[in-house]
């Protein structure tokens, strides 16, 4: 009999004590017991630091900075970079249009065929404080002094007639005003120039409206409440000045000298000014060519002499020499003795010109070793690589055959080349050892030459006549025969390119195997691809001859920021922002000059380094939603990029992150598409306009985007996609047929993959027969209403159509352009 005690230890404390004296059920691990790996905190960050050798990146070191200071001291930094801001944003309102700087260039732009510009323009010169200065030259304009606030404006008026002046004008404009009528706002040449104008980049703006007063009152209110609708289409909460009176036109000037100025990054970069006189000096050898003096103020930046300066429109040049002119819209004058309102008169204008003349000063003069190199494209040496290279022995005795080779004469057939001549032999003993078939060929061949000649030589007087009453029946009668033809064509044309982009939606990149040639030679330059997203592709690889005289970056956006990083650093070096200089261009046609003389406007740009070299742009574009007219790849534009304009054939692919860009056959209007073609470099950001030139001439806007960058490495592939209809289906196999058409086309193209419409994936086993049969296997059964597809991809290349010189749209078709569209849509 057992007796328990209450004083028992419980379990808990047994087990315990069990553990203490190392008996008892203790549980021990055992020899095969998980042993985890430790975590090794700090090696990593340990070996980083080796890495940067004690190095700390500058946003980390910032965020610490930022992280340190307290809270005072962080308000106090964001006070002092808000005032900074404020500072210069005045420091710019107070140098634009004073003496410090470059007078006021505001460019007048009716939106409104009923629009009375010089009733408009009489309004600002008509202030009694003020001083108008007339311009000989360019487009039409005037400069305005007004002594009172010490601004000086020069105003100019844009031809809504021609789109090329109003986007160049734009281009250097500090300030558009727009006027408005008072009735429909603007028309459709209007909006269509508004379009433009939003696509290339809209400096500062003002909203006039001219006529509003000559309404009776009650109208008045309705006409200002339909051009406030109508102008928050387009300008968001900006006011509408009334130009009736002089009162109105000082309150206007005064909204547009204090209003806060928007910048255009590609002319921000760039020294840039718009000429207000220019002479055409010939050279000695030809009078077509000869050294243009342009006159203007500087803008933007620094002017370097060693740069070279594109000429809008004309191209690329080298400068000579910068001179510093007496300024022709000084607030104080050296002829002060001239009455401020005789200073248009032409006697005391040409006095004003020969003192200047006389005060012409060389700021400085182009240093050859410094200047920039007018070469943009590389010349490719057709033996450069080549391995067997000839011996002196070989040179020459290729001379010396070719020396015989001149000296022989050979009597030969009309129309045989110089290559078929080499293999006729002018030996009579030779040419009895040939066959005999082969003179009666050549027999036959010299009289089926000489018989239409001995037939026009004879002429047959009946043929001549009848050729004659011909040319007068066409000289006689109506063109209108012709113009229908022509009209009908391109209608036909059109017609065909809707079928095929329709075409191209419905099937996209589908396309018939050939019965008269072998796919594969059809596809010779062709590849299938495991993964058009991962699989490998050499950029380096089959590059076309275009590409060997073109330039390429190894850094781009490095590139970029070193170029920009250097203009601040040289930016005090040059005729500086404000002054009034005449560049000596050398080597202009005199054609420059004829078109400044015609008032068309005369902008000069200076190119940052590599801009005048050829290269491949890539262009980022969205389709206008007005333009519906097919538009296929490699068709020719016109390119409005930055500052140039010029002529090429852009190829339109897909934007995306990956390596490889699949082809668009078409512009799509649903998405973005990056063009590429072959162009001059230019420095992102820039805007882009894509025009297509009609029939008639006219300029139709296509599309608008931006620069994307250079890089002739960017993979556009071309995808073809070959198809066939199941023959018979066997669970997972199937007879596939009308893919190809013979055996061996089918052995070619046996590796490369298999899907279909509805999903399945497979690859070709084996031929069947010699039309074209073929046995496959998917990964799963096929439906009989399934189509089996093969893709294929080739890189494809732009073409080289660059053309910088674009002739100017006639005057007639831009106002006509929106309501030709209207109707067509209409139809």
């Amino acid at each position: 009999m057992y007796v328990t005690s209450c004083l028992a230890p419980r379990r808990g404390e047994r087990v315990a004590m069990a553990r203490k004296s190392g008996g008892g059920g203790a549980h021990r691990a055992g020899a095969l017991k998980q042993q985890n790996k430790p975590h090794k905190s700090g090696r990593h960050s340990g070996s980083t630091a080796k890495k940067q050798g004690g190095r700390v990146p500058a946003k980390t070191l910032s965020q610490q900075r930022h992280r340190n200071l307290a809270k005072l001291d962080r308000k106090h930094r964001a006070w002092q970079l808000r005032r900074q801001c404020r500072e210069m944003v005045l420091e710019e309102k107070r140098n634009l249009g004073r003496k410090g700087g470059p007078p006021h260039l505001v460019v007048v732009v009716p939106l409104h065929a009923g629009v009375a510009i010089p009733r408009a323009l009489s309004l600002f010169q008509s202030s009694a404080a003020s001083t108008v200065c007339q311009t000989k030259m360019g487009p039409p304009g005037f400069g305005l002094l007004c002594h009172q606030s010490r601004l000086r404006w020069r105003f100019v008026v844009a031809d809504t007639g021609n789109l090329h002046a109003v986007l160049d004008l734009a281009k250097v404009a500090d300030t558009l005003l727009f006027v408005l009528d008072p009735h429909e706002g603007w028309d459709a040449a209007g909006d269509y120039c508004l379009s433009c104008i939003f696509a290339q980049g809209l400096p500062s703006y003002g909203l006039a409206v001219q006529g509003l007063s000559d309404q009776p009152l009650k109208k008045q209110v309705d006409c200002r409440k339909k051009l406030n609708k109508a102008i928050e289409k387009r300008f968001s909460e900006d006011r509408l000045f009334p130009l009736d009176t002089e009162q109105e036109s000082a309150l206007l000037l005064q909204h547009l000298a204090s209003q806060k100025q928007r910048h255009l990054a590609f002319r921000d970069r760039r020294a840039h000014l718009l000429a207000t006189a220019a002479t055409f000096v010939p050279s000695t050898d030809s009078a077509l060519v000869g050294t243009l003096k342009v006159s203007g103020y500087v803008r933007g930046r620094s002017l370097n002499v060693n740069s070279l300066v594109h000429i809008v429109g004309h191209g690329d040049f080298q400068m000579s020499q910068v001179d510093a002119s007496p300024e022709p819209f000084a607030l104080n004058p050296r002829t002060a003795k001239i009455h401020p309102r005789s200073m248009g008169d032409q006697d005391d204008f040409v006095r004003r010109e020969e003192e200047m003349e006389e005060d012409v000063k060389v700021l400085s003069k182009a240093d050859a070793s410094k200047q920039e190199s007018l070469q943009s494209e590389v010349t490719p040496d057709p033996m450069d690589g080549e391995q067997t290279w000839p011996t002196e022995e070989e040179l020459k005795e290729a001379e010396e055959s070719l020396a015989q080779r001149k000296k022989m004469t050979k009597r030969v057939p009309k129309g045989t080349s110089a290559y078929q001549a080499a293999w006729i032999l002018d030996n009579n003993d030779e040419l009895e050892s040939g066959s005999e078939d082969d003179d009666e060929e050549e027999d036959k061949e010299e009289n089926m030459v000489e018989e239409p000649i001995s037939q026009d030589g004879s002429g047959s007087e009946e043929e001549e006549e009848e050729d004659d009453e011909e040319a007068t029946e066409e000289e006689e009668g109506p063109d209108m025969t012709l113009l229908d033809d022509e009209k009908m064509e391109d209608n036909e044309a059109i017609l065909e390119k809707y079928r095929q982009e329709r075409q191209e939606e419905m099937f996209p990149d589908e396309v018939d195997t050939p019965r008269d040639v072998a796919a594969r030679i059809r596809f010779q330059k062709y590849r299938g691809l495991k993964s058009f997203r991962t699989s490998p592709w050499d950029p380096k690889e089959n590059l076309p001859r275009d590409y060997a005289r073109i330039f390429q970056f190894q850094d781009f956006s490095r590139t970029r920021k070193h170029v920009f990083r250097q203009l601040e650093k040289e930016e005090s070096s040059g005729a500086e922002v404000g002054c009034y200089v005449t560049l000596h261009i050398c080597s202009v046609p005199v054609s420059v000059m004829e078109s400044f003389q015609q008032q068309v406007p005369l902008l000069l740009f200076t190119l940052l380094p590599y801009e005048q070299k050829m290269s491949v742009l890539n262009l980022l574009v969205r389709r206008q939603p007005g333009d519906s007219e097919p538009v296929r790849s490699k068709e020719e534009v016109i390119v409005h990029c930055g500052f140039r304009r010029f002529r090429a054939s852009p190829l339109y692919s897909q934007h995306s992150s990956a390596d490889k860009h699949k082809l668009e056959q078409f512009l799509r209007a649903d998405t973005a598409t990056v063009a590429t073609i072959y162009g001059p470099i230019t420095f992102p950001p820039a805007s882009v306009l894509l025009f297509r030139q009609k029939s008639n001439g006219a300029h139709s806007l296509l599309a608008t985007g931006s620069l994307l960058g250079v890089d002739p490495d960017r993979l556009v592939i071309k995808r073809v996609v070959l198809s066939g209809h199941p023959f018979k289906i066997l669970s997972k196999m199937a007879v596939v047929r009308y893919m190809f058409f013979n055996r061996e086309d089918v052995l070619w193209f046996k590796p490369v993959e298999l899907r279909t419409k509805w999903g399945r994936r497979g690859h070709i086993k084996e031929p069947l027969g010699t039309h074209g049969h073929m046995k496959c296997q998917f990964d799963g059964q096929l439906k009989s209403q399934d189509t089996v597809l093969m893709t294929l991809y080739k890189r494809v290349f732009p073409r080289w159509t660059y053309d910088p010189h674009v002739p100017e749209p006639p005057r007639e078709s831009l106002s006509s352009l929106l309501p030709v569209q209207e109707e067509e849509e209409m139809d």
